[in-house]
């Protein structure tokens, strides 16, 4: 299949596969008439490099999958390269999820102090319930 076609099938464009080449993720074969030739497989690599930055992986960190499907593997993530951006990954995300629930906490306590000092303002302000007067 030529370019155009790949671009629609894997949901990218053009310019993005011709970038994936660049980098050297996807292969840069050639037809007998100079076009750029794809099959089911480069599909497959486009995929799976879609897959993970959908999840948040750099580009580059997308490479250890893809050797492992042109290896011959039936799984981009089988191979102990992929294996160990999964742990880098893992880590990167519970740090980040760590200061996360770090900021949440102090967002919480500001917001309750901030309650409070609205339910205090407002009780002060309140006029008497019965107020006596002289006549």
């Amino acid at each position: 299949m030529r370019i155009g076609e790949l671009a629609e099938r894997a949901g990218t464009t053009t310019r993005a596969l011709r970038y994936y080449e660049q980098l050297g993720l996807l292969p840069a074969r050639r037809a007998g008439n100079g076009y750029r030739a794809y099959d089911e497989g480069d599909l497959r690599l486009l995929r799976e490099i879609r897959m993970l930055r959908d999840f948040g992986f750099e580009l580059e960190e997308t490479r250890p999958f893809v050797e492992c499907l042109r290896a011959g593997h039936p799984d981009g993530d089988s191979c102990p390269a992929s294996l160990e951006v999964y742990r880098r990954k893992l880590a990167e995300l519970d740090e980040c999820i760590g200061r996360l629930q770090e900021v949440r906490a102090h967002v919480a306590g500001q917001f309750e102090r901030a309650v409070r000092a609205r339910d205090e303002l407002a009780v002060s302000e309140q006029p008497p319930l019965c107020e006596l007067t002289e006549e």
